[in-house]
């Protein structure tokens, strides 16, 4: 009876660096999930290929429970994918697979996908003046909304009329005035479509040389200084893959950009538009990832993971902002969205173009050697220009509330003429330091080698690392003193400066904490699109991709944050993050300015971004790079390890390191002493890391997969939890 059986090769969710055998009385699809027994417990896997035998004699093998999909969910170019990733990696089978799979389909529910719950106005409803629900301000603005759109609104799309659209609903639905109904995708937006603008000669022989690519593997490095017209290529060489009835899968690094580019490409074309990133729900999700992989989505737009998702007919991959660090996973499984991205192109035979206006060196790299084609667009489009950068001397500027007086007096001049700043501080909160005068202590957390930050307006202390809170304190614990102050500021602190320093100013902060409601990010933007705000002040979550035509005026503040840092990779970071913010300046017709506060306006990263001299910056950093053998002269790899004591992380690197020395891994490969990571302490946990380096890829991934398999069998492993990072885009 077993003769009859087939044998297959099942990825399970588990820690185990392997696929397991099952049997099964019928013929199973690759990429099938079928639900099997794994111990005391039924787990949901994924079917991987068919073998003739097995490790295991047959009447050790189990059968398979129930198979689930009766075609596969993952095509084999989608499957082939997902085991390189898993050796690239060197990260279990199972749970690669499982990162692939929206949340419910690792349930074991069936990829179906649910509709949009669409608002409309009943034929009653649309008999109602509006202007006799003046006692019921939202109930009227709802019904005013529902009113001007025929296909009707979701609840995400009311929310942002009124902030209290759910209880108007209610109410509205009582007086059988509006209605609800069940639709696949949200409506394609009805009208004329926006008319593409005239590309400049540039951008003409971009979208010509990347259309030159299609039907075949090719992967393009787009760098196109900020304002360029980047996201115009993107949509002129998408236009053709539609019309070949294909489809185009685009990565953005934040969900905070997803709204605006929908926009974009809703307003240009007629074509159902699927969007996956991490603020959607579990059936939004699993909506969506089924009308990708069925074609029924013609555009898939998401974050990180979508990198995954199947397509019926994939003409196109775009990985937009391509330097961000937000590709790359940062626990569990440790992927890098834009790498996988260009492997995924080579097995879909699709053409993959990666833009940015400060390309990462990695891919600069790769360009200049020839592995990818370069496209230049060195022009801003239309009558807009480069902004002027001017470097403000802190030496010899004395700040009030962290801004200095030229910056003042730019900010005055703006709001005179009726045009928008903005102020650039990457630190939330008030103050990134509450210090006794009397004594210098400073409040630390109880749980991390970091220091506590103000939050005035909740008046907390937080930690920005493992999100711990506590009240402020009122009295010095070292001293007994109460001469406690802020140190230092933070976008709250500044928002507050700017208030006083203009207090007929409308002011808009843009940060994680001012964010976090759903929808607060969207409102924002459309009050500074619409005019509704003078100054905007924010994190890093001002420097991608926004376009405010209104903005003549960035200013940096704290620039020499992260000029020393710990990571290699520092300089470059701060670099982009300039270059990307001040790239918000100036891009319309009215000419932009940027203001950098410095304690160091001789560093040569500051002339470079005074000249906009991107590639003056990359060949300095290039050269730094190779001399000190770093990427991408070198290929590293990380093993993180962490503990609830002390030491015991270092003690398991050292053991790692011995059973390594052990295998030989030769002279192409060279092993560090294992260190505490520069922030040791952590959520509680001490951490240590050990850094593999080499300069060829392949000598390095053959000794890794030798030692992982030896680190997951070894018993002085099992006390510690630890990972292995393969190209480490944070050495922090």
């Amino acid at each position: 009876m077993v003769a009859s059986l087939r044998i297959y090769q099942i990825a399970v969710p588990t820690p185990l660096y392997r696929a397991f055998d099952y049997l099964a009385p019928v013929a199973l699809t690759p990429g099938a999930r079928v639900r099997v027994p794994f111990g005391r417990r039924e787990l949901v896997g994924v079917v991987m290929g068919e073998v003739t035998q097995s490790e295991l004699p047959a009447n050790r093998l189990k059968n398979i429970t129930q198979p689930l999909d009766d075609s596969a969910i993952f095509p084999p170019s989608v499957l082939s994918l997902l085991q390189w990733a898993a050796d690239y990696y060197h990260h279990p089978l199972g749970e690669v697979v499982h990162t692939a799979l929206p949340v419910y389909l690792r349930q074991g529910r069936a990829p179906v996908a649910s509709g949009v719950k669409l608002w409309s106005l009943t034929p009653a409803g649309k008999a109602v003046d509006p202007q006799t629900l003046k006692r019921a301000p939202a109930q009227k603005q709802v019904l005013e909304a529902l009113a001007t759109d025929g296909e009707g609104l979701d609840a995400e799309q009311l929310a942002k009329v009124s902030q209290r659209s759910a209880a108007a609903l209610k109410a509205l639905r009582a007086k059988g005035w509006v209605s609800s109904h069940q639709r696949e995708t949200r409506p394609v937006i009805s009208g004329d479509l926006q008319t593409a603008p005239e590309l400049n000669p540039d951008q003409k022989s971009a979208v010509a040389g990347i259309l030159a690519g299609l039907g075949g593997f090719r992967p393009f490095l787009l760098h196109g200084v900020t304002g360029s017209g980047k996201t115009e290529v993107y949509l002129g060489v998408i236009e053709q893959v539609l019309a070949q009835g294909k489809q185009a899968l685009v990565l953005v690094p934040e969900i905070s950009l997803t709204p605006q580019l929908v926009g974009r490409f809703a307003r240009r074309f007629r074509a159902p538009i699927a969007l996956l990133h991490s603020g959607l729900n579990e059936q939004e999700r699993l909506s969506a990832w089924v009308r990708a992989s069925a074609g029924r989505a013609s555009i898939v737009l998401g974050t990180r993971s979508a990198v995954f998702t199947p397509l019926m007919h994939p003409g196109l991959i775009v990985v937009d902002e391509e330097h961000d660090a937000s590709y790359k996973q940062q626990d569990g499984f440790r992927y890098s969205a834009r790498d996988v991205a260009v492997m995924r192109a080579a097995r879909e035979k699709i053409p993959v173009i990666l833009g940015s206006a400060t390309p990462s060196l990695e891919s600069l790299k790769n360009a200049r050697q020839g592995a990818y084609t370069l496209i230049e667009l060195p022009e801003r489009t239309g009558t807009a220009v480069m902004p002027q950068v001017r470097l403000l001397d802190m030496r010899r500027l004395k700040p009030s509330e962290g801004l200095s007086l030229p910056l003042r007096e730019a900010l005055a001049a703006r709001l005179e003429k009726g045009e928008q700043s903005i102020l650039f501080l990457n630190r939330r909160g008030f103050s990134p330091v509450w210090m006794c005068f009397d004594c210098g202590w400073v409040a630390p957390c109880k749980r991390c080698d970091a220091q506590l930050t103000l939050h005035n307006r909740k008046q907390k202390l937080l930690c920005h690392h493992c999100g711990a809170e506590q009240e402020v304190v009122k009295v010095c614990p070292s001293c007994q003193g109460v001469n406690l102050h802020p140190l230092g500021e933070g976008t709250e602190r500044v928002e507050g400066a700017l208030e006083k320093f203009f207090p007929r100013a409308r002011i808009e902060r843009i940060d994680r904490d001012s964010t976090a409601r759903r929808g607060a990010l969207e409102e924002k933007l459309r009050r500074v699109h619409a005019g509704e705000a003078d100054i905007l002040v924010g994190t890093q979550m001002l420097s991608k991709g926004h376009d405010f035509p209104n903005v003549t005026l960035v200013g940096i503040l704290n620039a020499d944050q992260g000029l020393y840092g710990t990571d290699f990779r520092s300089g470059e970071r701060l670099f982009q993050l300039i270059m990307q913010v001040s790239g918000r300046a100036g891009r319309a017709d009215k000419p932009g300015e940027v203001l950098i506060q410095t304690w160091h306006p001789e560093h040569p990263l500051f002339a470079a971004l005074q000249r906009h001299d991107f590639h003056g910056f990359a060949e300095f950093a290039l050269n730094e790079r190779r001399e000190t053998g770093y990427p991408p002269y070198t290929h590293l790899a990380l093993l993180r390890a962490e503990a609830p004591a002390p030491g015991a992380a270092l003690e398991f690197l050292r053991a790692a390191r011995a059973l390594a020395v052990q295998l030989s891994p030769g002279k192409d490969v060279q092993l560090l002493s294992p260190a505490p990571a520069p922030m040791e302490r952590r959520a509680g946990r001490y951490r240590a890391q050990l850094l593999v380096q080499s300069g060829q890829r392949a000598p390095l991934h053959e000794f890794l997969a030798q030692w992982v398999r030896q680190l997951t069998e070894a018993k002085f492993a099992r006390k510690t939890r630890w990972s292995l990072d393969v190209d480490p885009v944070d050495m922090y």
